[in-house]
């Protein structure tokens, strides 16, 4: 399913922004019902998928060379409700998502960074990969819940 970078952060683009939907359905509920439970559930989904997101674009930006710019783009579009997708199609459209994942070393010493040598590894064991990034996704999301909301609401 996720055979390219390109599939992988469209998947993800598309999760984040139904995950602002979730949440935003969330707080409309939570302001004509009163439903507040709504407001968990929507939030604890989108935190979720924001995170996931996050790690992915930044995967995405490692293996696919990005300028640090854009890689800072990429990841802060999801801080804006519905923003990941039109950033994807903007990746897409310049060429940024093309090709596959790095798992076998190239000629071009740019295939030499210090983190090339550990990214190939996980990539060429991806079950791996998504087990330690989920683990890492769920630590900094619980984390983040024990921190709280980072707007307090006052009912």
């Amino acid at each position: 399913m996720f055979h390219t970078p390109a599939r992988l952060f469209r998947v993800l683009a598309i999760a984040e922004m139904v995950s602002w939907t979730i949440l935003i359905t969330g707080l409309i509920l939570r302001a004509t019902l009163g439903w507040a439970l709504a407001v968990t559930i929507g939030g604890g989904i989108h935190g979720f998928v924001f995170l996931s997101y996050g790690a992915t674009a930044i995967l995405v930006a490692l293996n696919n060379r990005w300028r640090l710019g854009v890689g800072i783009l990429a990841v802060g579009s999801a801080v804006i409700p519905y923003a990941t997708v039109p950033v994807e199609r903007w990746l897409h459209r310049r060429g940024m998502l093309e090709g596959a994942w790095r798992i076998e070393e190239a000629s071009d010493p740019a295939d030499r960074r210090w983190y090339d040598g550990p990214m190939r590894w996980f990539l060429r064991r991806p079950w791996v990969l998504a087990v330690l990034l989920v683990a890492a996704i769920v630590v900094v999301y619980v984390v983040l819940v024990l921190i709280g909301p980072p707007v307090p609401h006052s009912d």
